[in-house]
């Protein structure tokens, strides 16, 4: 092979990227594109298996920061990652290890964390009690035909395994068998080990097998040392988890903070409590709903829930004075870094809570959940950052809508509970504020956008909670007369960190009859202005429900994926969310499909 030719095959990166069809780079490259294709028999045809497996076998760190400068390009196709895939099938078979187990008896099984903290403190171990660990192989280490190391991992933990098989005891395997077993194992593989505790030379705790390891499910596909390509990471994220401990922390990061509130809820005497997410209306939040049928009545349209909110104070009006639900919303909305169509919501109500009583709980809730944050990354999830935000030790910032807005653009507010005052808000907006307006758009839709530029960005260090909306924003919310500004406002406030809206509360309106009368102004509004939000009508089940006296009620809103987002650090919801966004769920099986 000239010089040329031969630089070409070991450094292809400086020339161009190896052919899909090269199978001998398939176990260096990260599976950029890495999804199953059935491969017809002529793409294997004429393969040989190796004896040599070294290629496959745990890289080094060296090699890993080599390969991670050129990962994020597409360096594997479908046909080549198959290829891998076929060779370390018939590599198993010609092993006679491609079995996939049931689990028999295992007596002193112990999770490898478990496994830890027992020997945590013992620095020498002479112990001949025997374990039984079971995790997925990260590396392989050999060291001649008869001595093996290997990093078995566990939720979450490593543990040193080393499998001599001078130091197996009787009766021990054939040499051949031992071998055939051992160089069977590759990074990726699950397995079962039964061996002692044992520390090596330099301190490492290290489980002595004392049989050779059992196969539990092996690795047909190479597993990545890294994977740094946006794409390949939504596409695969059973490999992100795998490959990148940030994606694996946030997602236990979530859970965490799920349980954390639901003690805080229990701890305050709360129901938990699961309302419909099918209905023949969706109700509660301005939103076009997801539409679908069904086959018991294929004559109705049936809505997704947009918001749990109207079943949640129907349990109110019920005698369950406080309730609360962590669970699914969809609406059919754009997707971006902030919002997907299918998200998780908690919503709490409180009857004989005023707004008051919902600020303080909402710094109570928050500060819990950073502390419970805090420890989290101390202790174990120690690839996320603390949130870039300061808590208040005192009371958190407060400020009012309307004569924030009037002070800081030195202007008079009409009266925003007259419908005719929307060209003089429209005016305000575009003369005062510099907005190019869509003449069709709402009165809410208007204050909403002012707000955003004007009134989130003080949220950017602190929390800020912007209190008094009009109350064209909250039909839902019990109303007001501002002594300040004379406007008819909500008894509502948005809690604000990080200029995004972390929760939202309010007095709920209990007075049917303006209930329904808000309901009905809303309707109209949606009207006569360029509607995105789908069918609207008055909900007068709801209004009926009314009737039977709902008390003075608290209710909160809060997005669990933006306040994931927040204390985990992630820029976009799809990281806190367990396959990413919709868009990202429905490319995973078509991008499986053959070409």
């Amino acid at each position: 092979m000239e010089n040329g030719q031969c630089l070409k095959f070991l450094r292809p990166y400086l020339f161009q990227l190896p052919s899909s069809r090269t199978a001998v780079y398939s176990r260096l490259f990260s599976a950029s594109r890495c999804h199953p294709i059935k491969a017809k028999h002529s793409q294997c045809a004429g393969l040989q298996s190796s004896p040599r497996r070294e290629l496959h076998a745990s890289t080094s760190k060296r090699t890993s920061g080599y390969l991670s400068k050129f990962l994020d390009r597409d360096t594997i196709t479908p046909s080549s990652h198959q290829i891998a895939v076929n060779k370390r099938v018939q590599k198993l078979e010609r092993l006679n290890a491609l079995h996939f187990p049931r689990l028999g008896p295992r007596p002193n099984r112990i999770s490898i964390p478990n496994f830890r903290e027992k020997y945590r403190y013992e620095d020498t171990i002479s112990t001949s009690e025997e374990f039984t660990l079971e995790g997925r192989i990260l590396s392989v280490r050999r060291s001649g035909s008869k001595l093996v190391f290997f990093n078995l991992t566990g939720d979450q933990r490593q543990v040193q395994v080393m499998v001599s098989f001078s130091q197996l005891p009787e009766p021990k395997p054939e040499f051949e068998q031992f071998k055939h077993i051992v160089h069977a194992l590759l990074r990726g593989d699950i397995v079962s080990v039964k061996g002692i505790a044992m520390r090596t030379d330099a301190g490492e705790l290290t489980l002595q097998a004392t049989e050779v390891p059992t196969m539990l499910s092996p690795g047909i596909a190479p597993l990545p040392e890294v994977l740094v390509d946006q794409k390949a990471m939504v596409l695969n994220k059973h490999v992100d988890f795998l490959v990148n401990r940030r994606a694996a922390d946030t997602l236990r990061l979530r859970s965490h903070l799920i349980k954390c509130m639901r003690d805080f809820f229990y701890e305050r005497d709360f129901l938990e409590v699961q309302t419909p997410i099918l209905a023949d209306y969706a109700g509660g939040a301005s939103a076009r709903p997801f539409m679908t049928s069904s086959t018991e009545f294929p004559q109705k349209e049936i809505a997704l829930r947009i918001a749990p909110e109207l079943w949640l104070k129907r349990l109110v009006v019920g005698g369950n004075d406080r309730v609360f639900e962590i669970g699914p919303t969809f609406r059919n909305e754009g997707i971006d870094t902030g919002h997907n169509p299918e998200f998780t919501m908690c919503e709490f109500y409180s009857a004989y809570s005023n707004l008051a009583d919902l600020i303080s709980m909402t710094e109570e809730l928050i500060t819990c959940l950073f502390k419970r944050t805090d420890d989290l990354m101390h202790e174990k999830l120690h690839s996320l950052e603390k949130p870039k935000v300061e808590l208040p030790e005192k009371r958190w910032k407060q400020v009012e809508f309307i004569p924030a807005l009037q002070e800081i653009l030195d202007v008079k507010f009409p009266d925003l509970s007259d419908p005719n005052s929307l060209p003089a808000l429209i005016k305000i907006a575009e003369d005062v504020a510099g907005f190019e307006l869509n003449p069709n758009m709402t009165m809410a839709k208007i204050l909403d956008d002012l707000a955003r530029k004007f009134l989130e960005k003080d949220s950017a260090k602190h929390p800020l909670f912007i209190i008094h909306q009009p109350t064209c924003m909250s039909p839902l919310s019990k109303s007001f007369t501002c002594p300040k500004t004379g406007q008819i406002v909500s008894a509502r406030a948005e809690l604000f960190i990080n200029q995004r809206e972390i929760a939202n509360m309010y007095e709920e309106e209990n007075n049917p009859f303006e209930q329904r009368r808000k309901f009905q102004a809303q309707l109209d509004s949606r009207s006569s202005a360029a509607d995105n939000e789908g069918p609207a009508e008055v909900d007068e089940s709801y209004c009926q429900a009314l009737e039977y006296g709902l008390p003075p009620t608290g209710g909160w809103g809060c997005g669990i994926d933006r306040l994931v987002m927040l204390l985990s650090g992630a820029p976009r919801i799809g990281d806190v969310l367990s396959f990413g966004n919709l868009k990202n769920v429905i490319s995973i099986r078509q991008a499986a499909k053959p070409n």
